[in-house]
């Protein structure tokens, strides 16, 4: 199995005064994760499907990437901000021989990370990554780990449609 991990992008906003949880992805972020949207897709990334957290930014983000990799998304609230490494056996439970993305935050997909591979890495916003994994969660190693800026860059990608 591939699990990848898709950080949501870029939903700072200056003076935001709503709960955090609300916060959507700006401009910006939108037009940041279309690129890398489209460069995953030459860099052949193939989930059979996105797993989002709930919050605005990260349903968007696997919006946008489930529509250039051609894969369905499933809103999943147990990768809200705090999920566990602990979380992802029930998650991924049922799902054996698929490749799944999440889509979702930090310091969640670090954690994951360190859980899985024993390294310990930065996750930056739109940043994504692959990790190989054996059967029961064993035997993970990192395949690849992209910031955005480092995957369009190397992998291209060109502006998603505006239809999102």
């Amino acid at each position: 199995m591939k699990l990848y991990l898709l950080r949501h992008g870029h939903a700072d906003w200056p003076g935001w005064t709503a709960p955090d949880e609300d916060r959507p992805l700006t401009e910006e972020g939108i037009r940041e994760m279309r690129t890398v949207a489209a460069a995953l897709k030459r860099l052949n990334a193939k989930p059979d499907i996105i797993l989002s957290s709930p919050l605005p930014r990260a349903l968007l983000t696997a919006t946008i990437a489930g529509q250039a990799l051609g894969a369905p998304m499933e809103k999943r609230e147990a990768l809200a901000p705090g999920f566990a490494p602990a979380g992802l056996g029930p998650l991924l439970a049922g799902r054996e021989g698929a490749d799944v993305m999440l889509a979702g935050h930090e310091p969640d997909f670090s954690g994951i990370i360190h859980a899985l591979t024993g390294g310990r890495v930065k996750f930056p916003k739109g940043a994504s990554a692959a990790i190989e994994i054996g059967s029961r969660l064993e035997g993970a190693r990192l395949l690849w780990l992209f910031p955005a800026k480092a995957l369009i860059h190397l992998y291209g990608g060109e502006r998603g449609s505006d239809s999102v």
